[in-house]
């Protein structure tokens, strides 16, 4: 089932590209992917939920990526901050998703708009968590602020960089230069002790995604990545595969999409997982964060 459903995932995401969302029916998913009516709704509500399907299956890919980069690296050094910022562009444009952006945005869809602006603000915090890290806690009363110009600074960069070379925007070029525009705007609002937004709006807008959060979804990515290569390597039998896979990915949704993860589902899920000998060490690394988290939100509560 897991990875029948992503391959209805990667066939709506190609059909959303060349025909664009609007246009792309049902009808065209089922026919694309080789699946029937009933199996479309096992796995989506609506052809809405397939696209944010489609968005959670990129931004997992990239925050996996962004958080191996910081391995065994000081998460202060800029020039991984510039190598992160540049996978995330290119994966941007290898998945279209500013034309899908722009087609959402400009639809009714009340619950995909939603979804898109909440994607903005995570966003939005990931940089001004990364700003802390690199420009130090002295600065962070100016740091929500120099994210969402940065922000600015970055998209109205890269698009009229692509309006002015045909072969398309020079990626390195344009991070590089609108970092070093960002590094003097540090220092001058910080010199100036201008604000105009207080860092505690991000936790207004986003309150289950503040800095502690954001540093536990990190170490749910780091250990359950080991996790997943076992299944991989060690099931050759595509249904089991299936199973587990299906087990990790529902124990990282209702742990970070969830307001309220349900304990008890995500601790049925592990035990079920437990059911093989084959990545004791592996699961046990993965049982003792999500223990140590839960803590926390109990001393918290």
């Amino acid at each position: 089932m897991y990875n029948r459903k992503q391959n209805v995932i990667k066939m709506a995401h190609q059909l959303f590209v060349e025909k664009g969302f609007h246009a792309t029916s049902i009808q065209d998913i089922l026919d694309y992917s080789g699946i029937s009516k009933g199996t479309f709704y096992n796995y989506f509500s609506s052809k809405s939920e397939l696209l944010i399907g489609i968005y959670k299956t990129i931004f997992k890919e990239l925050e996996k990526e962004r958080s191996d980069l910081l391995l065994g690296h000081d998460p202060s050094d800029i020039e991984i901050f510039i190598k992160q910022m540049e996978l995330q562009l290119i994966s941007n444009k290898k998945n279209k998703l500013i034309a899908l952006y722009e087609e959402v945005m400009a639809s009714n869809d009340v619950d995909l708009k939603q979804f898109i602006q909440r994607t903005r603000l995570s966003t939005l915090h990931w940089y001004y968590a990364r700003f802390l890290d690199i420009f130090g806690e002295d600065m962070k009363p100016y740091l929500l602020d120099c994210a969402i110009m940065f922000q600015g600074i970055l998209q109205h960069n890269l698009h009229y960089n692509r309006m002015a070379f045909e072969t398309g925007e020079k990626i390195n070029q344009v991070v590089r230069y609108s970092v070093g525009r960002l590094v003097k705007m540090v220092d001058d609002v910080a010199e100036s002790g201008s604000q105009l937004l207080e860092p505690g709006h991000l936790e207004k807008w986003l309150p289950s995604c503040n800095r502690n959060n954001q540093t536990f979804k990190q170490q749910l990515l780091h250990h359950a990545l080991p996790l997943r290569k076992m299944i991989t390597k060690n099931l050759l039998d595509e249904g089991e595969q299936e199973k587990y896979l299906e087990l990790l990915d529902f124990i990282h949704d209702e742990l970070l999409d969830g307001n309220k993860p349900r304990k008890f589902l995500i601790e049925s899920a592990l035990i079920s997982l437990d059911s093989s000998s084959l990545w004791k060490k592996e699961l046990k690394q993965l049982e003792e964060l999500i223990e140590h988290y839960f803590k926390q939100l109990e001393e918290v509560h």
